[in-house]
């Protein structure tokens, strides 16, 4: 089972932050969760389209200008990184998933991941693209099938994964409140990775991994590690 720490190690530090990320490879996490939203001629690594929640500004981050983001603090004294920020300190460390959250020119998304992937040496079978919006997805399937994606949903659809594998996604993320193990065996037979967030509990960990879970997202990459480690 992959744990993915979720927005980095985000108990142990800001979500989305350096600082998180960091944290999150000293554990020894196998993958990393991130944000992107797009902004200011930039994608920058945070959850919300307003800034209150994880930062100490006010506002819509696609209405500030980039000197503003970058003025803004998301605690700890950390800045909104970039998604070049992160790429650069995780490289090829572990896995990285980018789930597209505000992409409004998929095009100029492209650009920087390939831009960062070129100047890193970062291989794209280091990256996992998800999105909630599946017509992106399906967007992104279509202009860049080398690239991995999978696809997200809060939801128990009435044909279970048929949606991501309709979308030619290699995995499919689902809310850990709607994961069944109905819902895992459909997933598996139709040659679909199943990934569950966002799962704290050693008690949730157990019953997913018997259920044939193939990863889990968690705010405490450290726990899920130690229990996966005496669970093996």
């Amino acid at each position: 089972m992959l744990i993915f720490a979720h927005r980095g190690a985000s108990k142990a530090a800001p979500e989305n932050t350096l600082q998180a990320m960091q944290y999150a490879l000293q554990m020894g996490a196998h993958g990393i969760e991130i944000d992107v939203i797009q902004a200011a001629g930039q994608c920058w690594v945070i959850h919300d389209a307003w800034v209150q929640r994880t930062t100490n500004g006010q506002g819509r981050l696609d209405q500030m200008t980039e000197a503003q983001i970058r003025q803004l603090d998301a605690g700890n004294g950390q800045q909104v990184p970039t998604l070049f920020d992160v790429m650069a300190l995780v490289g090829n460390r572990c896995l990285l998933n980018i789930e597209l959250k505000g992409i409004t020119d998929l095009a100029h998304f492209l650009k920087h991941l390939d831009s960062a992937c070129e100047t890193l040496n970062i291989g794209c079978q280091q990256l996992l693209l998800s999105s909630f919006d599946h017509p992106l997805l399906a967007k992104l399937a279509h202009l860049r099938p080398e690239l991995t994606i999978g696809a997200l949903t809060a939801s128990c659809p009435l044909h279970y994964a048929a949606f991501a594998q309709e979308l030619n996604a290699a995995s499919v993320h689902t809310d850990i409140a709607f994961t069944n193990p109905e819902f895992v065996q459909d997933a598996k037979a139709r040659g679909l990775k199943v990934y569950v967030y966002t799962v704290d509990e050693v008690q949730d960990m157990q019953r997913l991994k018997s259920w044939g879970v193939d990863g889990i997202f968690t705010n405490v990459p450290d726990r899920a590690l130690a229990w996966l480690q005496q669970a093996d």
